[in-house]
């Protein structure tokens, strides 16, 4: 699992950067944080899923929670989840008043039947 992380690559920024930029903007439910490269993505049960689909274009197998309080990893490659693992370049999560699911203003009012399950 460890030749999957660097230490040193910093976060993509505070939200699922696919989200971000997609058109028109999306929400997330919780955020995952590339160990390898710092790609921030939206988890599975978001709508568009896109730390999976980083995993999947980038072959970066390897994704910490970006979730205040968390530290675990997980490894798509294996389906395993690890309690810790090396620390990473700060932040290590999503800023604390951006609620989740988040971000604030496009969450839809039925995000809850929207989620992947």
């Amino acid at each position: 699992m460890t030749d999957q992380i660097d230490p040193i690559a910093a976060p993509s920024g505070p939200g699922c950067a696919d989200c971000e930029t997609a058109q028109p903007q999306g929400w997330w439910f919780h955020l995952r944080r590339c160990a390898a490269c710092g790609h921030v993505g939206c988890c599975d049960s978001s709508p568009a899923q896109h730390a999976r689909a980083h995993v999947a274009a980038s072959g970066h197998a390897v994704v910490r929670s970006y979730e205040p309080g968390e530290e675990w990893f997980y490894d798509f490659a294996t389906d395993r989840t690890y309690a810790g693992g090396p620390d990473l370049a700060p932040p290590l999560n999503h800023p604390e008043d951006q609620p989740a699911p988040g971000p604030r203003g496009r969450v839809p009012a039925n995000w809850t039947t929207l989620l992947n399950r």
